[in-house]
């Protein structure tokens, strides 16, 4: 049986990826960036996380090791800047990268598309510093679990997995144009719980790369005497609007064994959070999260069975309680790292109302892109008691009493 690859899920997160940076591309005309070009090698140890890496697949081999090439452009400000003191140096852009863990027959030689942001944490001297950098995007082109073709890969469910990385490196600036870079990184693929099975892949280790800048100075490379001024920041609490949607799949434990669900539930919510803007890069807050989960205590029962025509093979049959078991409302605590374009969002919380599945807490990470002074793309991931993962949150959001100052270098 093939299957078919959702091409929708692709549009609609590639979209949320790509729409930012055409109002980054409208305002390069009068902002000063560096402009750069990047290679990276990432040789990385896989985690055994479940028994299909650990060898209960069709080698009977261990995968252990993976290897990925990227390809990346950034921009970022002038050093020596208004805004570069602010963002220590922050630079942003998007990647595409080549994975492969020596196995493309059960997992896939997937390609990666990707938005990443990074920024310095220490300067040792003009020339040498240490940054951080994450990576978030959609990857396509795994080989997923097939009860036919493919029924030892418990590990990814679905051709199209998000993509997310996060490492530390140190930047030398060999020359006016080359920067070599050397850190490690941690990286995870799963689908967020949109196909099953979901149990995700981990990865870490090094990441060893060159930077081509493409207009940097010889000035940009020393320190400067003088220090730009930095406006004074307005403390203020402005008020932060999300409406977002998914869908999800569900598996229900009978006896000791997990058993999928036929098809997917939609998920629909919205976050209140009104925010504490402590500075230019933090701000925190509390947030009332109401949602609908069409997969929230969702049963079986025994006797209940049906004909799968498909499959040639009979399937227990799901079923949906009443919708007062599948509302929510909670309260969670809110902190944001703000940067320019992107802010980094968490979150802890718990169900004040809820029934059953929505119950205990819950905890939220969110990647907030800039459309409008007022308004921005929300990419957000829902987890269950810090370790089972709910469902996606992909939406709008609108911003009220934004006073965050217009910083343009």
């Amino acid at each position: 049986m093939r299957v078919k690859i959702p091409g929708w899920e692709i549009v609609v997160i590639c979209s949320a990826l790509l729409f930012p940076f055409t109002s980054l591309c409208a305002q390069e005309a009068d902002q000063p960036f560096i402009h750069r070009l990047g290679i990276e090698a990432r040789p990385q140890y896989v985690f055994p996380t479940n028994p299909f890496l650990q060898g209960e697949n069709e080698r009977w081999k261990p995968i252990q090791s993976s290897f990925a090439a990227h390809l990346k452009y950034s921009f970022k400000y002038r050093p020596n800047t208004c805004a570069d003191r602010i963002y220590g140096g922050a630079y942003q852009g998007f990647g595409l990268a080549f994975t492969t863990f020596g196995d493309k027959k059960q997992l896939g030689d997937p390609m990666t598309f990707y938005v990443f942001q990074g920024a310095r944490i220490a300067r040792f001297h003009p020339r040498l510093s240490l940054n951080y950098e994450w990576n978030f995007g959609i990857s396509a082109g795994w080989q997923p679990y097939d009860n036919d073709y493919n029924s030892y890969n418990g590990a990814v469910g679905s051709r199209v997995n998000a993509y997310l990385n996060a490492g530390i490196y140190l930047n030398w600036s060999l020359s006016r144009y080359f920067d070599f870079i050397i850190g490690g990184d941690f990286t995870h693929f799963s689908n967020g719980n949109t196909k099953f099975p979901n149990a995700g892949i981990n990865t870490t280790g090094a990441k060893i790369g060159l930077v081509y800048n493409f207009n940097r100075e010889e000035a940009d490379l020393t320190k400067s005497l003088v220090h730009p001024y930095v406006p004074r920041f307005p403390r203020h609490i402005s008020y932060d609007l999300v409406l977002f949607g998914s869908w999800r799949r569900k598996g229900v434990y009978v006896g000791e064994k997990q058993i999928a669900s036929p098809g997917s539930y939609p998920v629909a919510g919205f976050n209140f959070a009104p925010m504490y803007n402590l500075n230019y890069k933090f701000r925190f807050g509390i947030s009332l999260d109401g949602v609908y989960d069409g997969s929230a205590n969702v049963y079986t029962e025994d006797a209940l069975v049906e004909y799968d025509a498909g499959s040639g093979s009979s399937r227990r049959k799901f079923l949906v309680p009443g919708i007062q078991h599948q509302l929510a409302l909670g309260l969670s605590g809110r902190a944001e790292y703000v940067m320019p374009f992107f802010t980094i969002g968490v979150g802890l919380g718990t169900n004040v109302l809820g029934r059953g599945d929505l119950r205990g807490l819950y905890q939220v990470f969110a990647l907030k892109i800039n459309v409008t002074r007022s308004s921005f793309l929300h990419i957000g991931y829902n987890l269950q008691n810090f370790q089972t993962p709910n469902y996606l949150m992909l939406g709008l959001g609108f911003r009220f009493n934004n006073k965050y100052p217009k910083v343009r270098h």
